[in-house]
């Protein structure tokens, strides 16, 4: 399939677009309606560092690759608009495996009323897909963003942690053959499919989070990142952390703590907030997803600890 073919091809699977669209796929540019403030993320992934394409099928890596740009329009509580694709094809992957990436995308997108309007097509060396996301608020007040932790909040985090770790472990067969089998399943949906947080971030939102970001390289680093850009330390409680259903297990034959698994292993995409301590916050559940008190933000020196714990955590960094 050559390269006008696979375009009209991806036209078919994103299709025209939301109301907010005036022009999508055909043009030089897309032309979309504005809402009064654009919050813009860009997110790529590239075979071999991010995902294994031979461990995975075409829709997980297009959902994932989605999921993890609007994850970035989550954590700053604002409405999901379009999606921009840019994707770099190697010569031996086939053009059914771009286009199921395509529907993977396209489904989630459907899931939270977001417009894959654009996008380029490229030959490149490894499979890698890259989304731009556009997410739109009317008052800027509205806006999360990591800086606006205070001394008193209370930390919460949404979900349970250290799945996608775990799943990747089982994928890779490193971990987890003995595990039941909707076990497995859960933690391999955990790291192929996992779901942005919006209604969580709404709600949250409502309760007056002060900050929030969404938890993709492991709550150490990014917690760290809060504490940072907000000038604050935090504490967080290890014994607090909760796990997703086999993680301990996998943590075991890891020989790895496993609440400091679920700290560093990264890319569940849950959501890391902070909340005035009485301000009427929920207590069980917020939005569609579980809510946990993990620790506080405290006077001292700018970064995140966890007492009690001997070693530094950091959670994933590229090293270039």
């Amino acid at each position: 399939m050559d390269e006008l073919e696979l375009i009209e091809r991806l036209h078919g699977v994103f299709g025209r677009g939301g109301p907010r669209v005036l022009r999508a796929m055909g043009d030089d540019a897309a032309v979309v309606r504005a809402g009064r403030y654009a919050i813009t993320s860009v997110d790529t992934m590239v075979d071999g560092v991010h995902f294994r394409s031979e461990l995975m099928t075409g829709r997980e890596i297009g959902h994932r690759a989605l999921a993890a740009a609007l994850s970035d329009l989550a954590a700053m509580a604002v409405s999901p608009g379009e999606a921009y694709l840019a994707l770099g094809v190697p010569a031996a992957h086939a053009a059914d495996l771009v286009l199921d990436l395509a529907a993977g995308a396209q489904e989630l997108a459907t899931a939270h009323g977001v417009s894959v309007a654009g996008g380029d097509v490229t030959r490149a060396p490894v499979l890698t897909v890259s989304f731009t996301v556009v997410g739109w608020a009317p008052d800027a007040g509205a806006i999360l963003g990591r800086d606006g932790a205070r001394v008193g909040d209370r930390v919460c985090a949404t979900g349970a942690l250290g799945g996608a770790g775990a799943g990747l472990a089982v994928l890779e067969g490193r971990a987890g053959a003995d595990l039941p089998a909707d076990v497995r399943r859960a933690l391999h949906a955990r790291f192929a499919r996992p779901q942005p947080r919006f209604a969580a971030a709404r709600a949250l939102a409502e309760h007056g989070a002060h900050a929030m970001i969404d938890l993709s390289d492991g709550l150490a680093s990014d917690a760290a990142h809060l504490a940072r850009r907000s000038g604050v330390r935090i504490e967080l409680s290890l014994d607090a952390l909760p796990l997703a259903a086999g993680v301990a297990e996998v943590a075991a034959e890891l020989t790895v703590d496993p609440r400091v698994f679920a700290a560093t292993a990264g890319e569940d995409y849950e959501l890391c907030a902070c909340l005035p301590a009485a301000g009427g916050a929920p207590t069980a559940r917020v939005g569609d997803t579980e809510l946990t008190w993990i620790g506080a933000v405290v006077e001292g020196e700018p970064g995140v600890s966890f007492p009690g714990c001997a070693e530094a955590l950091s959670g994933y960094q590229h090293r270039f």
